[in-house]
């Protein structure tokens, strides 16, 4: 039971390596991505490596649904104050 989630931890550390070193890959080989290319890709990991972090570092994973979805609610509402702080710059 310990080796299973030892391995576990040990593939999610691989692949926040593997999206850690995405970044670099999509802005140095520029001959290859746009720079909108390389920020929307860089974007998709980091999204992807805040969900893997809390679901598996933090333990969100094992937890109720209705914590699950009190994090997601508390999330759309920090977007959405910042998508309202954004616009309201002038």
């Amino acid at each position: 039971m310990a080796s299973d989630s030892i391995k576990l931890y040990a593939l999610v550390y691989v692949a926040l390596v593997g999206l850690a070193t995405s970044k670099f890959v999509f802005f140095e080989f520029d001959q290859f991505f746009t720079y909108e290319q390389a920020f929307a890709g860089t974007m998709g990991a980091a999204a992807l490596k805040g969900a893997l972090i809390v679901g598996y570092y933090q333990h969100l994973k094992w937890e109720n649904r209705s914590l699950t979805y009190l994090m997601a609610v508390a999330l759309a509402f920090a977007l959405l104050l910042m998508a309202a702080a954004t616009y309201s710059i002038t």
